[in-house]
């Protein structure tokens, strides 16, 4: 049975990629910081042992470790989702050095600790894909209106990242994908998102189920198209 860890998988794009991986006779282990309070996450549970739910903030420099002590098993797809927009106010002038600290901690560094902490169960699946949320804002090349400070080099950060565990896994054989999600109808999106989630969410899972080495470590809009640095 195919199995995919995902982080911040209790709401939005997550908890889509969940549900769709469920419904097609996945094992899903589910983390997100308060499972207690999941309540969406766990509705989609079909009682069969396949959806696993777990608790892990990105926020914490133990939590890749905790996890990995709960989670058993080749891991075919590793998505580190879970992600922060920061601070309310990002603009020049009024930046906010603990929250910019701990918007890099859980876009960036968060990833690359569950990469280390997982790799080898990567590694002995089929797929051997690790998927990264990233965003078209971590762009420099595409940055023309400035801003956004935390976002942006959280974002920016986490392309790096993952561009050199795709360099560094390879040995292994693994896989890493970086995604821009596109522009989805979430509570970080807005209502005025161009995609649904479960639109991202296909696009994403097709782009994964394609991975072949000529992909790895490619920056990708859902739509499969290869972003810019």
């Amino acid at each position: 049975m195919p199995h995919m860890l995902i982080t911040g998988a209790n709401r939005g794009i997550g908890l889509e990629h969940t549900r769709v991986l469920l419904s097609r006779g996945w094992h899903v282990s589910a983390a997100c910081r308060n499972p207690d309070k999941a309540s969406d996450l766990k509705a989609l549970d079909p009682g069969d042992g396949r959806l696993k739910i777990l608790a892990y903030d990105a926020g914490k420099a133990a939590a890749a470790g905790a996890l990995k002590a709960e989670v058993n098993g080749p891991i075919d797809i590793l998505f580190a989702n879970a992600g922060v927009f920061g601070p309310d106010e990002q603009s020049f002038g009024n930046s906010d050095f603990d929250a910019i600290t701990r918007t890099l901690q859980v876009n960036a560094i968060a990833p690359l600790k569950l990469a280390e902490a997982f790799a080898d169960q990567v590694a002995k699946s089929q797929l051997k894909v690790i998927a990264l949320q990233s965003s078209r804002m971590g762009s420099i090349a595409d940055n023309t209106s400035g801003g956004y400070y935390a976002y942006r080099a959280s974002k920016a950060a986490l392309n790096a990242i993952g561009r050199s565990l795709s360099v560094d896994l390879k040995p292994k054989g693994i896989i890493t994908l970086i995604f821009h999600p596109g522009w989805v109808k979430t509570d970080m999106g807005g209502a005025g998102g161009t995609l649904t989630v479960n639109e991202c969410v296909e696009g994403q899972l097709d782009l994964i189920a394609r991975a072949n080495p000529a992909m790895n470590g490619r920056f990708f809009h859902v739509s499969g198209e290869d972003l810019d640095w």
